[in-house]
C-alpha cells in the first residue's frame, strides 16, 4: 500500500468547462489524469485529492466526474477546493456516494483518516493576505481554522505517530504567510503540509521544501503533470 496525493483535477465530464483551452499541460488533461494515475496507483493505494475536483455545481452535474474518479484505482479521500460548488454536508455527500455505488470515495471534513501510523488531516483553508478585505472573509477564515483544528485534534485522539496536513489554499507564499495556520500546524506537530490551488503565472508564489519546521509541497495538477505524487510507500 502506498500514499499519494494530487490536487486541482478540474474534471468536466458533464459540463462545458474543460481546462484544455489554457493549452500547455492542460491539453487533454483528463486523458493525462487517467493514464498517469493508472500507471502508478494500485487498488490497494490511497490518494488524497486536494480540492477543485469537479466543475459541476451540484451532485447532478458532478456525478459523471465522480464516476470517472471511481473507475480509477485506489481509495480516494477528497477535501474541498474553492471551485467545488457541489460540496455539501457530510451526510448528503456520503449518501450521494452510496446511492450511486461509488465504492472508494471518502471526504476529509472535520475529521481525520489514518494511513499506517500517519494522521491525514486537513481542510480547504482560505485565501490569506495581510489584511482581510471584507468581514465575511474573516468569518470564513475563522471557520476554516476551527475545522483544521478539529481535524488535528481527531488525529491526536487516534494516537498517530505523525501528521500530514492537506490544504487547498497554500498557507505560505513567497511574499507572505498565514501565521495562524502555520502556528496551528506547528502546535499540533504537523511534519508535512501539502497544498494545491496555484497554477500558471501564480506558480511563482509557490513555496516548497522545509520552512519553519514543516515540509511544504505543491501538488496542483498542472504543476505535477497530472501525476499522483508519492508521499509514503
Amino acid at each position: 500500500m502506498a500514499l499519494y496525493t494530487l490536487a486541482d483535477l478540474h474534471l468536466a465530464c458533464a459540463v462545458d468547462k474543460p481546462m484544455d483551452i489554457f493549452g500547455g499541460r492542460w491539453q487533454d488533461y483528463m486523458d493525462k489524469i487517467q493514464a498517469h494515475w493508472s500507471a502508478v496507483v494500485t487498488p490497494e493505494d490511497t490518494v488524497v485529492i486536494g480540492g477543485d475536483v469537479s466543475w459541476g455545481i451540484d451532485f447532478k452535474e458532478s456525478k459523471a466526474d465522480f464516476a470517472y474518479l471511481d473507475r480509477l484505482p485506489g481509495r480516494k479521500i477528497i477535501l474541498k477546493g474553492n471551485h467545488d460548488l457541489w460540496w455539501n454536508t457530510m451526510t448528503k455527500m456520503r449518501r450521494f456516494v452510496e446511492e450511486n455505488g461509488f465504492q472508494n470515495i471518502e471526504f476529509l471534513h472535520n475529521n481525520c483518516y489514518v494511513y499506517e501510523d500517519i494522521g491525514l488531516c486537513g481542510t480547504r483553508g482560505w485565501f490569506y493576505e495581510e489584511e482581510f478585505q471584507q468581514q465575511q472573509d474573516e468569518k470564513i477564515f475563522r471557520r476554516e481554522l476551527m475545522r483544521l483544528e478539529t481535524s488535528l485534534k481527531a488525529a491526536d485522539a487516534l494516537g498517530v505517530r505523525e501528521k500530514y496536513c492537506f490544504l487547498h489554499y497554500p498557507p505560505l507564499y513567497a511574499n507572505f504567510r498565514c501565521g495562524e495556520i502555520i502556528e496551528l500546524l506547528q502546535r499540533y506537530g504537523v511534519t508535512r503540509c501539502i497544498y494545491g490551488h496555484l497554477h500558471s503565472a501564480s506558480l511563482k508564489w509557490a513555496v516548497e521544501g522545509v520552512h519553519e519546521g514543516i515540509e511544504f509541497k505543491l501538488v496542483s495538477g498542472d504543476h505535477v503533470d497530472f501525476t499522483p505524487v508519492l508521499l509514503k510507500k
